[in-house]
């Protein structure tokens, strides 16, 4: 049927739409009248030779897609659904290399070896050096003398920090991993003036930093998880260059995500304040998946259709792309009750924040999970009367909810 109130021309990756807000309105109208619809583009505009792809709004139907990869495909066209419109098609393929952009078999092996980087016992082992560096974090934002920017004095830093104490990249460092992933996705927002090129030689240098320490634990093997990937005996190895494109994906999937993650949720609890002073008082550990749900840090990614297929009634032709959009899925009245409420008690929360199943679900999803109790605990702890000082600055982009900057103070 029609769905009138969706505007003409409306696409839901339009950058300019995403830096203002989440088009949960619209969102909602497909849901009710269209829950699979063809949204057309204009050739090229998201950096392929089509003329759109199909907006999949459902929770059930974003399930089906993500479950059904002989269906639905991650390496053809890659699950960004929309690049820089000058991208050459060469740069697309490249992306292949990474996880998030494999099919199995391939997918299967690559993901069994890096897996081991995420096992209950590696991040158990993370958790106490992690707290520390939470609390010393919140600390140190509380003693800003005025306002200050959330989202580089807290919501970055632990992720970060993360990354550097999974991988033993030197803590030093972390500030190159930041920088390095800003640029990667950035392509779309003025304000860096990140040219395709600056991104490009930016996943450069840092797939180069990662080949470097492969190459440094082959000829030197440690105790360490880089070790344990690249130089393992008899047990399936990444090659370095494959090691380069997975901390290529940690840095963007493990620092992007749950930087924006924890943001939004600090958003979150300082616009719903009895949600922070119930937080406060009771520490849920439901507040977590709850803060995920509701910032929903990817709003989606694609597929591409192997064969013709029939999707919410629709026909889908072979080669044809289909967006899942995951921010939609998040806010379905069909699983959540009243999905447009922030409520960090709910349970269940069968949220798709870290994607819809099947096999690209969310590798890090426990360390993600982990880092927002901590940091949300350290900052209710060290900053209970924390506020906000002025709106979210939202960053320019097709498909990351992302905010910029979050002005807060202690005073």
């Amino acid at each position: 049927m029609p769905c009138p109130a969706l505007p003409d021309g409306f696409d839901f990756t339009d950058p300019d739409v995403l830096q203002h807000r989440v088009p949960l309105p619209e969102f909602a109208e497909l849901r009710r009248a269209e829950p699979v619809r063809w949204i057309p583009q204009a050739p090229n505009v998201a950096g392929f030779q089509d003329e759109g792809y199909w907006a999949v709004t459902r929770h059930a139907d974003v399930k089906y897609v993500s479950t059904h990869p002989e269906l639905f495909s991650s390496t053809l066209n890659t699950a960004i659904i929309r690049f820089n419109e000058h991208i050459e098609r060469d740069a697309i393929d490249a992306q292949r290399l990474i996880l998030l952009n494999m099919d199995p078999p391939e997918h299967t092996r690559v993901r069994q070896i890096v897996q081991r980087v995420f096992t209950p016992r590696a991040i158990r082992a993370l958790e106490e050096r992690l707290r520390t560096r939470a609390s010393a974090i919140a600390a140190n934002a509380r003693q800003q003398p005025g306002p200050f920017d959330f989202v580089t004095e807290v919501a970055c830093e632990l992720p970060l920090q993360a990354i550097a104490e999974l991988i033993g990249i030197p803590q030093d460092d972390r500030s190159k991993i930041f920088d390095w992933s800003n640029k990667m996705i950035s392509y779309d927002d003025p304000e860096y003036a990140i040219t395709e090129e600056v991104g490009a030689e930016s996943a450069t240098e840092l797939i180069a930093y990662a080949m470097n320490m492969a190459a440094d634990r082959k000829a030197c093997p440690a105790k360490d998880i880089v070790t344990t990937l690249v130089a393992a005996e008899d047990e399936g190895n990444l090659g370095s260059d494959e090691f380069g494109f997975f901390v290529l994906m940690l840095a963007v999937a493990g620092n992007e995500t749950t930087r924006n993650a924890i943001t939004h949720g600090m958003h979150a609890f300082l616009t719903h304040p009895e949600q922070w002073e119930l937080y406060k008082r009771e520490r849920p550990a439901t507040a977590a998946e709850e803060i995920v749900r509701w910032a929903t840090p990817v709003v989606s990614f694609q597929r591409t259709a192997t064969q013709d297929t029939e999707l919410g009634g629709k026909r889908i032709k072979k080669g044809d792309r289909v967006g899942i959009f995951y921010a939609s899925a998040n806010h379905d009245p069909e699983v959540f009750e009243n999905p447009d409420t922030f409520d960090i008690t709910r349970d269940p929360n069968p949220h798709l924040g870290f994607g819809g199943g099947g096999p690209h679900y969310c590798l890090g999803k426990s360390l993600a999970v982990l880092e927002i109790d901590l940091i949300f605990n350290a900052v209710a702890d060290a900053m209970p009367d924390l506020r906000l000082v002025g709106d979210p600055r939202r960053l320019r982009s097709a498909w990351i909810n992302g905010v910029k900057e979050l002005q807060v103070s202690t005073g």
